[in-house]
Parts: C-alpha cells; sequence; structure tokens
C-alpha cells in the first residue's frame, strides 16, 4: 500500500517511523487531522497525513514542544506565514536549547560533586545515593552530601 492509495495506521507508522499510539495521541490533540475512514471503517491516510507526520517526528527530534509543533502548524495550516516568523520561532528556541545545556552542565557538576563523595566501596552506603534521598528540608537550595569519614566502605 502507499500513500497515493492510501496507507493503514501500520503502514503510515511504518514509513513515517513514529509508533501507533503516537500517531493516536496526536490525532487525539488535534496535531494530526482525522482521516477517513475506508468502507471496512478502518482510517486511512494519505500522503498529507505521511508528510505532516514526518514534520512533527523531525520537529521533535529537533527538541520542539508539542505546543511549539501545534503553532508552526497554525502558521503552515492557514498559510499565512512568513520566513520572518518561523525565523522568530526558531531563534526562540536555540534559547531555549541554551537554557537547556547551561541546565545540564549544572546537572552534571552536581554529579559530579556527588559522585566525586563517594568511595566505590562494597558496602551498600553511599554519598549518591544519601544525595539522593535528601529531602532537601534543611536546605532548600543546595544538595547536601554527607561526607563519610576516611576508611568508610561507602
Amino acid at each position: 500500500m502507499s500513500p497515493k492509495d492510501g496507507l493503514s495506521i501500520g503502514a503510515l507508522s511504518k514509513h513515517s517511523g513514529v509508533n501507533i499510539e503516537t500517531i493516536r495521541y496526536y490525532e487525539k490533540i488535534g496535531i494530526m487531522p482525522a482521516p477517513d475512514r475506508g468502507a471496512n471503517g478502518y482510517r486511512v491516510y494519505g500522503a498529507d497525513h505521511l508528510k505532516r507526520l514526518s514534520f512533527v517526528r523531525r520537529s521533535r527530534q529537533l527538541g520542539f514542544s508539542l505546543d511549539e509543533i501545534r503553532g508552526l502548524l497554525r502558521l503552515v495550516d492557514g498559510h499565512a506565514y512568513t520566513c520572518a516568523q518561523v525565523r522568530e520561532l526558531s531563534l526562540d528556541h536555540v534559547a531555549e536549547i541554551g537554557r537547556k545545556i547551561e541546565d545540564l552542565k549544572r546537572l552534571k557538576r552536581s554529579m559530579e560533586e556527588m559522585a566525586a563523595q563517594c568511595s566505590g566501596g562494597r558496602a551498600p552506603e553511599c554519598a549518591v545515593i544519601d544525595a539522593l534521598f535528601d529531602t532537601g528540608l534543611s536546605s532548600p537550595n543546595a544538595v547536601r552530601i554527607n561526607r563519610r569519614p576516611s576508611g568508610d566502605d561507602g
């Protein structure tokens, strides 16, 4: 079955690389338009569905949120978008990626600090696990690591 003849949801999934349940979810939230139904009652997807689903998949790979994708698709569906609008949305996304990179760098430093407190011993006590279980009630803005005396096997 080809997109020209119509695709089942399984074939659409295979051609697009998107899971069947994800396709149904995208339909439910309005990112994908509802397909026609064949005489047998099954969904029948066309080339436009495949093209749109590929757009959504690629956008997700680039880190766009579903709301951002919905915004892009509104522009495309209305045929009223300008390159300047798409550029602005792209630059906003680039800024968000930069913020995420900074967050990941902070996360990396925190994990490195926690791992440095762990001796790597065979005892079940571990500074990393202790830090992860810490409720933070005494210091809500800091990761607290309990240092163990040297010679402890945790």
